[in-house]
């Protein structure tokens, strides 16, 4: 059995279903803070908290647990500057307290959801797993500390892992049976979608970055991409790989102009944009170097072009947010 710690979420509810879909048998562990039941579709579910240690220990008494898939962890970057202990404590400390729970009860295979906020502002592009970690707020330090523990536990008693280092990840389930569902939303693409209904402004924060365009550059991964990524990092390790460290992202940057363009086209909806002040922190440009993941698991993004990204984006916001509007289509 696979345990997917924060498995009600954005991420690790599509690798549930993922899993579930191939026949394996997934335990989802959920605190309910961000994740949302609408999402307990597949596997068994237990409701926790990862600084509950004895509940984990009963968890791990009960359930047969082979490996660890680990999503919970707050994933917010101005909220991790207004709130660093916050942080630090749920990302870091009770990631620890798992790891000490998975060694007590000799679970070694652990696959991490890190981040491209390890790395901070670049220093070259495309960004490769071997860049300096310098990350520039505390939820990419909490995930280095969490890298540099799992390197640690590593050498030191064998465990192996596998570390995710995500870009942006877009995009939603193709059934539209789960999506993405954050309260308050910060991610580019269902902002812009929400702009396209009139929910809310359309704001750029910065024009004048040295870009073609003037705006952000990021690279986009479809979330369905990403799961298929955990698959075949537990399968390495089931195979017995060892511990390893992937960038996961499509190779290839959009800047927010061209994602607008993209969301006016695929929506058939014209919108205004505002133009705001930069945001401090915002690098120019994020683009990932993910060869290694390419050539060692085989990974490939095949799901991760704009118009799709943007295109199952749409359908899962339209039956979020128009259920019986005349928008929405099954």
């Amino acid at each position: 059995m696979i345990l997917i710690t924060g498995g009600l979420g954005y991420i690790g509810s599509h690798v549930n279903k993922l899993l579930s879909s191939l026949g394996y048998s997934t335990l989802v562990l959920d605190n309910l803070v961000s994740g949302s039941m609408a999402a307990c579709k597949w596997g068994d579910f237990v409701e926790c908290d990862l600084e509950d240690k004895d509940k984990l220990k009963e968890i791990f008494e009960t359930y047969d647990i082979s490996a660890v898939m680990h999503f919970a962890a707050f994933t917010e970057v101005a909220d991790s500057v207004k709130h660093p202990s916050k942080y630090m404590k749920n990302n870091y400390e009770n990631t620890v307290n798992l790891l000490n729970v998975m060694h007590e009860f000799n679970v070694n295979k652990f696959i991490f959801s890190s981040t491209a906020a390890v790395y901070g502002t670049p220093l070259s592009i495309p960004i490769k797993e071997s860049h300096p970690l310098n990350p520039i707020n505390p939820y990419g330090e909490s995930k280095v500390r969490v890298e540099e523990e799992l390197s640690k536990r590593s050498h030191e008693y064998g465990l192996r892992y596998v570390s995710l280092r995500y870009f942006n990840a877009a995009g939603d389930d193709v059934d539209k049976e789960i999506g993405e569902e954050h309260d308050p939303e910060t991610h580019l693409i269902p902002l812009i979608l929400d702009a396209a209904i009139g929910k809310r402004d359309c704001i750029i924060f910065g024009d004048d970055y040295p870009t073609p365009d003037g705006t952000c550059i990021r690279d986009y991964v479809h979330v369905e991409d990403l799961a298929q990524a955990h698959l075949l990092a537990y399968e390495y390790l089931k195979d017995g790989g060892c511990s390893d460290v992937f960038n996961l992202g499509h190779g290839t940057g959009f800047s927010v102009k061209q994602v607008i363009m993209e969301c006016m086209k695929v929506t058939g909806i014209k919108f205004e944009v505002e133009i705001g002040e930069r945001r401090v922190g915002d690098p120019s440009i994020l683009v990932a170097d993910s060869t290694k993941i390419k050539e060692k698991l085989g990974w490939m993004p095949v799901n991760s072009s704009l118009t799709n990204i943007v295109n199952t984006a749409w359908r899962w916001h339209l039956k979020l947010n128009f259920k019986n509007h005349h928008y929405f289509k099954d």
